[in-house]
């Protein structure tokens, strides 16, 4: 299989509340492909659902390292750390995404 085919059976466990076969599927998709970004955002989601909490913040930090200006994983990481109730590092992880979004805004303003 494809590691295509491995994240749309992931996407599709993760919608019938199916978590254990999600992450099962992001996983095998991710070793195909360690980089594959779309896997990672998902299997952050589907960690987190789990309270696998350390193990989503572990996965968004892996997006954040492959693509700094990944402003959905820094979302995403803010929202972690806040169930954690990590405030402060939840406010810095939301602010990076906000001042991102912005950036992209201005970009696509200008075009």
């Amino acid at each position: 299989m494809t590691k295509e085919e491995y994240f749309e059976l992931a996407v599709n466990a993760f919608g019938d509340d199916k978590l254990d076969l999600s992450i099962e599927n992001y996983l095998k998709a991710l070793e195909l492909d360690p980089n594959y970004q779309d896997a990672l955002h998902g299997l952050g989601m589907a960690f987190f659902n789990h309270g696998r909490v350390e193990e989503a913040i572990s996965t968004a930090k892996k997006l954040i390292e492959l693509d700094p200006d990944d402003v959905l994983a820094h979302t995403s990481l803010s929202m972690f750390y806040q169930s954690q109730n990590r405030i402060e590092d939840a406010e810095k992880e939301g602010n990076v995404a906000r001042i991102m979004g912005w950036k992209q805004e201005l970009r696509k303003d200008q075009k």
